[in-house]
């Protein structure tokens, strides 16, 4: 196989995997503020622009859960550059080109988390700091002159729940399994770790749970095996306690 067919491969099929994210603390990914007056909030999180509701960024979860497996697979003490990554860790989160090489396009297409239903209708009957939002008053001390430096941070409240989607690429029917069997290890990764800023002082702790999953191939009818197995491994994940 050239280097050029190597690194366009042809479309099997694409898997639909869908879950629920619960925040089980408050989340915080920073975004821009274009004023801020005296009194206003240091540190605001990332909101979208038309609804204003928090969303995480599709972003946010890939390079998390990229960092995790990398760091975990690293075989130094040292975490290695990002196009010494694992192979199966390049296919999935792809690589760019460099020089004379080309890149690899990720098989795993992320999509930005917008909260569900059920939870905007739940947060807007609560008394909240902010809309959608609690602040977080917090103290940076000096410990040699003691002195101290209040900060206010935005989070979106533990218990908001987000719908969580992602499309991966079937490119080789021989290694569908090896990939899904890696991004469960990095969705576990990332339930026992932290997603956004802050996460040393308790920020960011994340759960997923409620896996659907689909198939779509032009080639061939549905692969229904396929499916129950992947659904079956995605929902292990939520067995355990994290």
């Amino acid at each position: 196989m050239s280097r050029e067919q190597e690194h366009q491969s042809a479309l099997r099929g694409k898997i639909d995997l869908r879950a629920v994210l619960r925040l089980e603390s408050g989340l915080h990914i920073g975004g821009a503020s274009e004023f801020a007056p005296i009194g206003a909030v240091d540190s605001p999180f990332i909101r979208d622009p038309l609804t204003k509701k928090p969303i995480i960024p599709g972003s946010s979860l890939k390079g998390k859960i990229r960092t995790l497996l990398a760091r975990s697979l690293s075989e130094s003490y040292v975490l290695n550059p990002i196009e010494e990554d694992a192979d199966i860790i390049a296919r999935l989160f792809g690589s760019a080109a460099k020089g004379g090489q080309g890149g690899k396009p990720s098989r795993l297409q992320f999509f930005d988390l917008k909260m569900t239903d059920d939870s905007t209708r739940y947060m807007a009957q609560l008394e909240l700091d902010t809309y959608m939002g609690e602040i977080k008053f917090e103290n940076a001390i000096n410990r040699l002159t003691a002195a101290a430096n209040p900060r206010q941070i935005e989070r979106v409240p533990a218990g908001t729940e987000f719908d969580f989607r992602l499309v991966y690429n079937i490119e080789r029917e021989d290694e569908w399994q090896a990939d899904m069997k890696t991004l469960c290890d990095g969705l576990t990764l990332l339930q026992m770790d932290y997603l956004g800023g802050h996460g040393s002082r308790g920020y960011g702790r994340v759960s997923l749970r409620d896996f659907r999953v689909n198939h779509f191939t032009l080639r061939r009818a549905k692969d229904d095996a396929m499916v129950q197995q992947i659904e079956t491994m995605m929902n292990e994940l939520c067995e355990g306690s994290f």
